[in-house]
């Protein structure tokens, strides 16, 4: 679809959906998604512009199908796959790209570490996504030293970034905001630092006692981005992994830096969204979400979760998913889902389902709460078809038919069940929407109730 769109673009030095919006220009990008959220291009636009909403769209990407990730559109959710060395191949991470796409996600990352050549797992799963795919570049930078992190030197990071954007990824996570004077922050923190790419600049900096290369050669990524559209998702290395941490002074000296690098990279027309926590106590998340867009100029905020508690292994796309709810009705402009594998090991198939359901179920939630035009009609259209006992609706209208249908026809299979006013909790007999409350039957009612009040009105007097 993208093609042709493109290819009036070639030989220009900078390509981002940004540049194109700040001349005053709608792309067609822009048209698409107008159409898809129900928007105006002309607000697609200009929120482009002002860097509230981006679009992911490398132009090495051209079967993507456009979308927006912004607080005035509605609230994404991604999935993460990837090999890891231990398990997983290319056909596997195809195999989860196209089950994310078949429940929802909105744009998927790749998070390979290993487990076999990363370059044609992501040419794979680039060529077979409609969607937006983002990566976590020094991950791959970490597997072309076999883990020696203090063999890499900033070009060794930069070839890789390069490399990624060649291939076509729409977004990066640019582990930018994690200074060499932020490491003493952690030191009264229960878990120190989860992340896996700012772990790694970490001990980077600790080895050499220099800065972060990706801060010092931060320009250096603007130009490589702005040549193919490639999106920063600013990472926060110091995110919160686990509620004890949560808010302390890692994670908001991070922010602040984050914030500034938002702006470096604006001056470049070079599109960003800041990746946020992690895990978050349910009364802290509102904190988090307005001090993002206070620190970062109101740059879209995608979240990982946050999981509100930590006692939950195996539940933890539950613990996320309540969380997620309430960031993105505060604002956050895209969740990333979290799998009942979290913490625990790597997921697979049914995994991503999960967690891609329970977010999405978040997400759609965030919208209704946030008045989003036309963000309940389906969840009438759903009680209508349940009130009226038309199962088949009801299945075609879920999240996910196939489990809802799956569910109704453990106990009653046969299609005569799928006309009958009942379902196998209530029974034929004790189902309350069988109760037949017409229009007349109510208007004799109220004739009544009012006649009562009256009579006891006079008898008061």
């Amino acid at each position: 679809m993208r093609s042709e769109w493109i290819a009036q673009r070639q030989g220009h030095s900078n390509v981002s959906q940004m540049h194109y919006a700040r001349q005053g220009k709608v792309t067609e990008e822009m048209q698409f998604i107008a159409q898809r959220e129900n928007l105006s291009p002309e607000l697609i636009r200009d929120e482009v512009a002002r860097g509230r909403m981006i679009i992911p769209a490398n132009t090495n990407h051209p079967n993507l199908e456009p979308m927006a990730i912004g607080i005035a559109s509605k609230c994404k959710v991604n999935a993460n796959i990837g090999a890891s060395p231990n398990s997983s191949n290319i056909d596997e991470e195809v195999e989860k790209l196209n089950l994310a796409v078949k429940y929802g996600a909105d744009t998927v990352m790749d998070l390979s570490t290993g487990g076999g050549n990363l370059d044609q797992i992501r040419s794979a799963i680039i060529d077979a996504s409609p969607v937006p795919i983002g990566t976590v570049p020094v991950y791959q930078a970490l597997e072309s030293v076999h883990g020696n992190v203090e063999n890499l030197t900033p070009e060794d990071f930069l070839n890789v970034i390069e490399k990624h954007a060649q291939q076509g990824v729409d977004y990066m996570t640019i582990h930018a905001g994690l200074l060499i004077e932020y490491l003493p922050l952690v030191k009264n923190r229960i878990t120190g630092i989860v992340s896996r790419g700012g772990g790694t600049i970490a001990k980077w900096m600790l080895h050499h006692h220099k800065q972060n290369p990706l801060y010092t050669h931060f320009d250096d990524i603007i130009e490589i981005f702005k040549k193919y559209d490639v999106s920063f998702s600013l990472g926060d290395s110091l995110r919160p992994g686990c509620t004890h941490d949560a808010s302390d002074e890692a994670q908001l000296s991070e922010l602040k830096t984050l914030g500034e690098l938002t702006r470096r990279a604006w001056e470049h027309d070079v599109q960003v969204m800041v990746e946020g926590p992690g895990h978050v106590p349910m009364d802290q998340i509102e904190f988090n979400v307005k001090k993002q867009m206070e620190e970062c100029s109101e740059a879209p905020f995608y979240v990982l979760g946050p999981l509100v508690t930590d006692i939950a292994p195996g539940y933890d796309h539950i613990t996320s998913a309540i969380g997620a709810a309430m960031a993105g009705w505060h604002g956050t402009a895209m969740l990333c889902y979290v799998t009942p594998k979290e913490h625990l090991g790597l997921p697979n198939a049914e995994d991503v389902r999960e967690g891609l359901m329970a977010y999405k179920i978040a997400a759609h939630a965030a919208d209704i709460a946030r008045h989003r035009k036309g963000a309940r009609d389906r969840d009438d259209e759903l009680s209508q078809a349940r009130y009226n006992f038309d199962w088949n609706r009801q299945f075609e209208l879920s999240l996910d038919p196939e489990r809802a249908r799956e569910y109704h026809d453990e106990t009653l299979p046969a299609d005569i069940y799928k006309s009958a006013e009942f379902c196998s909790m209530c029974g034929p007999k004790f189902c309350p929407m069988q109760v037949d409350v017409d229009a007349e039957a109510l208007s004799e009612l109220e004739k009544f109730l009012a006649k009562e009040q009256q009579q006891e009105t006079v008898s008061q007097s």
